[in-house]
């Protein structure tokens, strides 16, 4: 099945395009987690929403989630980790499943998380961000692996029945292996080093581990690799005022478009991207 668009974010820009579309009875796929925006969950208090007061985000959230409910609307909880531009239609990677669309919203926020020394340096030359894309080249070698969160487990247990011995890095220590190859590491990784291509890790007490390859598994990929050859401007995704990027069927809206970082400014553009789909899917029937 191709899809007429697929929604990558279930924050605020991705549930307002995903309820024009809808409205138009358009054929989608909405990725994200199904709690949506944990940045708006973790909100204390919002006041500049107009019409609903002061209201905390999880109150917002539950607004969003009833309002789906009632939309028949639904997100399919899985991770984009790739998206690839065939021009006139993307695939998109999520959870080792493929996936077809004519056209795509980025609409998944903002990236929050620091990179390791070394990250975007390597990248491409030992590092990577997705197993199911770049796990063959290491069979039989030696990987360090950065699992951000526990649903990356699956991704862990792939990597290790392709190489031959797996270091596990986490966040706090706490994940069990989930193959015999595979050693949890005492310590967090601070930094990839090599000459050409990744040669070594360093932890942050300066211990080394020789390694062929890093992969980085966390909720967030920096677009620029998600979707190769996408533009940015600084860490923003570079669009026009239609949330147009430079790729042809591609748009973007909300938080990674740029400041301000505010809900009503992802709703209006959610809406905006989703009124260009339209337009973009009329002239290319």
């Amino acid at each position: 099945m191709i899809y007429d668009a697929a929604i990558v974010g279930s924050g605020p820009a991705g549930l307002s395009a995903a309820t024009v579309l809808k409205a138009r009875g358009k054929n989608i796929i909405w990725f994200g987690p199904e709690e949506m925006s944990s940045k708006i969950e973790k909100a204390e208090k919002i006041s500049n929403y107009p019409g609903l007061g002061i209201i905390t985000g999880h109150e917002l959230n539950e607004h969003f989630r009833k309002h789906i409910k009632e939309l028949d609307l639904e997100i399919t909880n899985k991770f984009v980790s790739k998206i690839s531009d065939f021009g006139g239609h993307f695939t998109l990677l999520a959870d080792n499943e493929m996936y077809e669309a004519k056209t795509v919203l980025l609409a998944a926020g903002i990236a929050v998380a620091k990179g390791f020394d070394g990250e975007k340096e390597y990248l491409g030359r030992g590092v990577s961000y997705c197993a199911t894309c770049d796990g063959m080249f290491y069979k039989g070698k030696t990987l360090a692996v950065y699992c951000g969160d526990k649903s990356f487990i699956p991704e862990v247990s792939y990597l290790a029945n392709i190489a031959e011995k797996v270091y596990l890095f986490s966040t706090d220590g706490k994940l069990k292996a989930p193959e015999n190859n595979v050693e949890l590491v005492d310590g967090r990784l601070a930094k990839i080093l090599g000459e050409k291509r990744v040669e070594i890790v360093e932890l942050s007490n300066g211990d080394q581990i020789t390694v062929d390859g890093v992969f980085i598994l966390r909720n967030a990929i920096p677009p620029e690799e998600l979707l190769p050859g996408l533009e940015l401007d600084g860490p923003h995704v570079a669009v026009n005022r239609q949330l147009h990027t430079n790729i042809e069927g591609c748009f973007a809206a909300g938080d990674n478009t740029g400041r301000p970082y505010q809900i009503a400014k992802a709703i209006g553009e959610g809406n905006v991207a989703a009124h260009e789909i339209l337009e973009h899917l009329a002239k290319n029937k």
